[in-house]
């Protein structure tokens, strides 16, 4: 079977690039045919590893040229840039004739059922169904963003399966007749989960304002004064990373916060930890909690839309904050940190409960959903 995945670029770190990498690989490695195809890759090889067998296509269309400069300047270019888009990906897939063509939500989705190339046309979804409202911008931004949001229904209901993450979003999105629920696979395995015993609290994420790291570093300050000897370490890249860094001097605990570049490999970044912090404003998913879990990491995490909720068991393999709450998220931090025992014993629960999302579970349904669209 040929398969055609549409993403902006691979080349950064984040977990829809990881995800991608994992699925393809795995579909690679059992015979599939597989083209991922992307706008914006300047370049730049991929971030996660991808099969040799793995065809990759730049369009070289370059959304992101126009990414920080003003309202009216991406107003006039991106009409023409998706002219070139739709142009370059059409030419793409009557050439490799896929039998299902993903797009990953990215800027081929508004157009991509429109083309005639034969293929099947499948909608996956990353973030949750009101990811724009919540990136809280103001002026024609936020007009732009209550008016895309609105418009996503209409883009959704045009291909032929739409697939989200969690059913938590998939409720947001009401009774879609086409609409599937497939979360994201574990990245990794681990034969033992983690020792626990260091004195390490690990985030991990893109340095953006939707990690919402700089409300962990409110919880931290208020933390890691109950906790002696306790560090935090912040491994992610971003456009926030000078900031995050003057916000830790000016809370007074820089001493006490490790800012770690982004790594292709993450088992040890987990595996020298003992504890997971999930700030974020909003999720897909909430990749990184079920990457700890994986590795037997207890979490604390902001109950935000979408995915902690159906990942992390409150009170049994980790803790669900309410978002935002950055008291309650360094009590929970606090609670952990100090009771060796609780540590440990919802360290093995979350171990134990990661098994659920095994890649293996989770390709067969894809696999499935793939095969019932071949059929017609």
């Amino acid at each position: 079977m040929k398969l055609v995945y549409c993403i902006s670029a691979t080349h950064n770190s984040g977990g829809m690039e990881r995800v991608l990498a994992n699925k393809a690989n795995y579909l690679a490695a059992r015979g599939y045919d597989i083209t991922v195809v992307t706008t914006d890759q300047r370049g730049l090889p991929p971030f996660f590893p991808l099969d040799g067998r793995i065809r990759c296509v730049d369009l070289g269309v370059n959304y992101e040229t126009n990414n920080g400069k003003s309202f009216l300047n991406k107003l006039v270019h991106f009409p023409f840039k998706q002219l070139r888009h739709r142009r370059r990906l059409s030419r793409v897939l009557r050439e490799v004739r896929p039998d299902v063509t993903v797009s990953m939500f990215c800027n081929d989705a508004s157009f991509l059922p429109s083309i005639k190339d034969g293929s099947r046309k499948v909608l996956e979804i990353h973030f949750s169904r009101f990811k724009r409202l919540q990136y809280d911008r103001k002026g024609l931004w936020r007009l732009a963003d209550v008016w895309r949001n609105r418009n996503e229904a209409a883009v959704v209901a045009r291909f032929d399966r739409f697939v989200v993450l969690t059913h938590e979003d998939s409720r947001y999105w009401g009774s879609l007749p086409h609409i599937a629920v497939i979360p994201n696979a574990q990245t990794f395995t681990c034969a033992e989960p983690a020792r626990l015993d260091r004195k390490t609290v690990v985030a991990v994420g893109r340095l953006t304002y939707q990690k919402g790291f700089d409300l962990l570093l409110q919880a931290w300050a208020r933390a890691c004064r109950r906790a002696g000897g306790w560090q935090l370490a912040i491994v992610g890249d971003g456009e926030l990373r000078s900031a995050l860094s003057a916000q830790a001097e000016s809370l007074g605990i820089a001493d006490r916060v490790t800012f770690v570049p982004a790594t292709k490999d993450v088992v040890p970044v987990y595996r020298d930890a003992s504890i997971l912090a999930m700030s974020s404003r909003y999720e897909g998913f909430g990749m990184v909690l079920l990457e700890a879990q994986t590795a037997g990491l207890p979490v604390v995490s902001f109950a935000c839309k979408c995915g902690p909720s159906e990942i992390v068991n409150d009170g049994v393999d980790g803790y669900l904050v309410p978002p935002g709450d950055v008291d309650t998220m360094a009590g929970r931090l606090v609670r952990l940190m100090q009771d060796d025992a609780l540590r440990h014993t919802m360290g093995g629960r979350a171990f134990e409960n990661a098994a659920r999302f095994s890649i293996d579970a989770v390709m067969k349904q894809w696999i499935a959903l793939f095969d019932n669209l071949k059929r017609g």
